[in-house]
């Protein structure tokens, strides 16, 4: 691949050096992205850490032409380096080209049809344990709350954990080392060390030796399972798929897909609920329409609302592409060593896509499908997360459950919380405080 491209052959951004953007990226992107969209317009470029320079683009067209790029041109892949100490090598994010489709090919099952309708049942008895927990009366912060709840769907339905010493120990590493990658310390460290260097950090290397042991107990445990055939939570499906040319998924690999979907299914769905709650305590009716329709057993406003929440307050800001060959995208012509950056952030805020984007309205999609490089929160094109509908389908059976079994208000008087970085994702400032009652 060619060297980076000089910046005379990108968009224009902020002159500022390399570690000012980094600092603002790290801890506050939103007002960073809004100022460099409002000073050069919807393609511009920032430096990032050890990154190449990043061409953000925040119009439609631009995201099209990235989305329906060869992926052999535009690799997803690649640009996920970052991520490579936690997920691992071999994990789907970060493999391109034809490993990438056998890859995608075999997780695939587990996530549509009737194995993801499966899993409904135990994320609607998850989440009825979980609010029945929430102490009344006092302010709670969401955000941990829905991350022990997304955790605890995971281990049964990924993972499919049924008795309580394998959860007890699968638990206790992984959350540990969940909470220890999420903070912006840790993000920072990968941003200035890059993802060669940061392995060899003491404390994460071993966090993930322990959650390595687990995992591998886990998948050799699964595979002499006399019920193996029988069992459909997502481990088990993917220990029975098989390739095209009869190939199976490698223990190394099976590990790296488990943390993925771990990594990837439990911070980002956490985040997406804490924030969609921290939206309806503040508007009463609406929060009272979702009551309404819970208790009819009509699901529609709460997909909405799940919808809306993923657009006015995405988790992750962010998609990025490496360039391996030219790439016009809208217009702007990238060169080969290009890293190109579709913006959910600025797409999902524009006012000619979205009127009066800054406010929480889940109607705007009742009657309209969010449109396909309008409302990308979980990517786009050949790359969208294999999670998407089962992200999605939790969302809805935990809002669902909520407004059957809580009334909730704010915990402040005010119009809301700004958003703090947790590693690569955007959270309520407070932790999402509501009061339940």
């Amino acid at each position: 691949m060619a060297p980076p491209p000089d910046l005379v052959d990108l968009p224009p951004g902020p002159r500022s050096s390399r570690a000012l953007q980094t600092l603002a990226w790290a801890t506050r992107p939103v007002p960073f992205l809004l100022r460099c969209q409002e000073q050069f317009g919807d393609a511009f470029t920032i430096r990032i850490g050890t990154e190449p320079p990043w061409a953000v683009l925040a119009h439609p067209d631009m995201v099209r032409d990235v989305f329906t790029a060869d992926p052999e041109v535009a690799r997803a892949g690649e640009a996920n380096a970052i991520l490579e100490p936690v997920l691992g090598a071999r994990s789907v994010l970060l493999v391109d080209g034809r490993e990438h489709l056998r890859q995608r090919r075999l997780l695939l099952p587990p996530f549509h049809g009737e194995a993801l309708a499966s899993y409904r049942a135990t994320m609607r008895e998850v989440a009825a344990a979980e609010i029945a927990s929430w102490p009344r009366g006092a302010p709670l912060r969401t955000q941990p709350r829905m991350a022990a709840l997304t955790l605890e769907i995971i281990l049964r339905t990924v993972f499919g954990a049924r008795d309580a010493q394998s959860l007890a120990r699968l638990r206790t590493v992984l959350r540990r080392m969940l909470e220890d990658v999420a903070t912006p310390a840790s993000f920072l460290l990968v941003a200035l060390l890059g993802p060669k260097r940061v392995r060899s950090v003491p404390r994460l290397r071993k966090l993930l030796e322990a959650v390595d042991r687990e995992v591998f107990a886990a998948i050799e445990a699964r595979r002499a399972a006399p019920d193996l055939d029988e069992r459909d939570d997502v481990l088990s499906l993917l220990l029975r798929a098989r390739a095209e040319d009869g190939d199976d998924l490698t223990d190394q690999e099976l590990r790296d897909e488990l943390v993925t979907l771990l990594v990837a299914g439990h911070e980002t769905t956490a985040t997406a609920l804490s924030w969609a709650l921290e939206r309806l305590v503040r508007d009463p009716a609406r929060l009272e329409r979702l009551r309404g329709e819970a208790a009819d057993g009509h699901s529609a406003y709460a997909q909405a609302v799940c919808r809306e929440a993923l657009r006015l307050r995405p988790v992750i800001p962010v998609v990025v592409r490496r360039v391996h060959a030219p790439l016009s995208a809208g217009g702007v012509e990238l060169p080969e060593g290009a890293t190109a950056v579709p913006c959910i952030q600025l797409v999902h805020r524009r006012p000619d896509v979205y009127p009066d984007p800054h406010r929480f309205v889940p109607e705007r999609f009742l009657d309209t499908a969010p449109g396909t490089y309008t409302w990308f929160p979980f990517g786009g094109g050949v790359r969208r997360c294999l999670g998407a509908s089962f992200a999605l389908m939790e969302m809805e059976e935990v809002l669902l459950e909520v407004a059957r079994s809580a009334e909730l208000r704010p915990a402040r008087d005010d119009d809301g919380e700004g958003v703090t970085r947790r590693a690569i994702t955007l959270a309520p400032a407070r932790g999402g405080e509501v009061v339940a009652a």
